[in-house]
């Protein structure tokens, strides 16, 4: 027989299989009637003491009807919605991470039912063997930085829910993420960086190149800059927009890549004579147009290929540019400034 608790206490039955259930309410549909969250025991003492935890948990909380969705479903839907307002780039991301990593492991779990612990395991797996494509020293390992990506995703995806009252906490909160394993970065040397400047000499990428090196924008910046955005008298660049690939391989203009990406940088004088000098060649409103279509600007993905061949060209394949150090002592080198 059934024994009712007093309001706001829940209930407490004993079933007919000899379980003991208690039950809350923590919602309601769209018709009105109520959402229950139960808790099982062997006794009733044991339900008691869960029910009390469970009242503990959804204390003030109006669940809606779609409390009951997946995660896998959440995902998509929300995938949806933020693809207005993310970067095709992110937007990429996002999906991969939705598809290949969260959605296999936890898509088919109830939003609603999901607990840290369930994330927590998940981590700690695909950290462990979780690349889809094994790496020749890492095999199946995963970086410390792609769980954290992950991780990052998931947390702002379940804060929604929250929000949206699908679910009463963000199970992510309260996980443990592996630390960065942060390993010195192999920046071209003076030498190497002369060795650079003579593999791209007479080459059609030259200009763009030179430009990146001595400026230290970043790569979609470089991109997307237009002739009116340099000032021949004085010298200087304004950085107000930024491209990136889309889906389908497309250039996509945008804003830059953070609010106060918007800005004038002075160029080295050696950079401000090459810019001046190639204006005089270049017809299109693109500093650096592509190649076979001047109406676009250049593709990043298109320079970071001939980035990598260059630098292989030249033994150089296990280095890289730095924007922070490699402009600044190649300015120098050329008695330029910042």
């Amino acid at each position: 027989m059934s024994k009712r608790r007093p309001s706001g206490d829940g209930m407490v039955r004993k079933r007919a299989d000899g379980r003991w259930e208690g039950r809350i309410v923590v919602g309601h549909k769209n018709d009105g009637r109520p959402i229950f969250k139960s808790a099982f025991g062997k006794s009733q003492k044991e339900v008691m003491q869960k029910l009390h935890q469970l009242i503990d948990v959804y204390r003030g909380v109006e669940l809606d009807e779609n409390c009951r969705i997946t995660l896998g479903e959440w995902l998509d839907k929300w995938l949806a919605l933020k693809s207005e307002n993310l970067r095709p780039g992110t937007m990429k991301k996002y999906y991969h991470y939705a598809n290949s990593y969260i959605k296999p492991h936890l898509g088919d779990r109830k939003i609603s039912s999901l607990t840290t612990t369930d994330v927590q395991k998940f981590y700690n797996k695909i950290k462990a063997c979780g690349r889809v494509k094994g790496h020749p020293e890492r095999g199946k390992e995963m970086s410390a930085s792609m769980v954290r990506s992950i991780h990052m995703m998931l947390h702002e995806a379940l804060e929604d829910a929250v929000r949206e009252h699908f679910t009463v906490k963000n199970p992510t909160s309260g996980t443990t993420i592996p630390r960065l394993e942060r390993k010195p970065m192999k920046v071209l040397g003076d030498s190497q960086l002369e060795k650079f400047m003579q593999a791209i000499d007479g080459d059609v990428w030259h200009d763009f190149f030179y430009t990146e090196i001595t400026t230290g924008l970043r790569r979609g910046e470089i991109c997307g800059l237009k002739w009116s955005d340099f000032d021949e008298s004085a010298g200087t660049l304004k950085v107000r927009r930024s491209v990136s690939v889309g889906k389908g391989g497309e250039c996509i203009v945008g804003e830059t890549k953070t609010e106060r990406g918007e800005r004038t940088i002075i160029l080295p004088p050696s950079t401000a004579d090459l810019l001046r000098n190639r204006k005089e060649g270049i017809s299109s409103e693109w500093i650096f147009p592509q190649i076979l279509d001047s109406d676009k600007p250049t593709n990043p993905n298109a320079a970071y290929t001939k980035l990598k061949q260059l630098l292989k060209k030249k033994r150089l394949a296990r280095h890289q540019i730095s924007r922070s150090q490699a402009h600044v002592r190649n300015a120098r080198a050329r008695g330029g400034r910042r």
